[in-house]
């Protein structure tokens, strides 16, 4: 299974972007999984649901399942938030697993930047950045920018880099 990340501050656009890069992806035919890290604390079902009611009960996993789908939801409680490898151990294989946060992990990222944030680049000081996708020209990058309004542009660079580009 490939892997590879889109990291930057938040705001700058990981998630629109990853949504566009899934879908190009996927209609490919290749099969792509992702993994989006938190920051806070979230809830995939809403209050007054079933599975809801059996996390707030004490449960330490619930999976729901129908038809058409299934999801485990794992509650922490008091434990260490896990690491990128052991949640991998957790996801089905596929061609590629696209990661949107751990932006301190080891592993192949895109930076996602956008300087009207005010916030610094973090290529500086992540050696697994391999290339910069901005809203902006930019100069003097060590690594390739990408245009961050051309996903298409991004799923070649993506394919290309893993080694699933046909």
């Amino acid at each position: 299974m490939k892997i590879f990340g889109l990291a930057g501050w938040s705001g700058a656009g990981k998630t629109t972007l990853m949504v566009a890069l899934v879908r190009r992806i996927a209609d490919r035919g290749i099969r792509v999984s992702t993994i989006k890290h938190a920051h806070h604390t979230f809830d995939v079902d809403r209050p007054g649901k079933d599975s809801y009611r059996h996390r707030q009960a004490g449960a330490t996993e619930v999976l729901v399942t129908s038809r058409t789908r299934w999801a485990l939801m794992h509650e922490m409680r008091e434990t260490p938030e896990p690491s990128l490898e052991e949640l991998l151990a957790h996801m089905t294989p596929v061609d590629l697993l696209l990661i949107e946060g751990f932006k301190s992990d080891i592993h192949d990222k895109l930076e996602v930047h956008r300087p009207a944030l005010g916030k610094p680049m973090l290529w500086p000081d992540d050696p697994h950045i391999v290339a910069v996708a901005s809203d902006v020209p930019l100069t003097e990058l060590p690594v390739p920018r990408l245009d961050l309004d051309d996903p298409a542009a991004i799923v070649q660079f993506i394919l290309t880099r893993t080694g699933l580009a046909s």
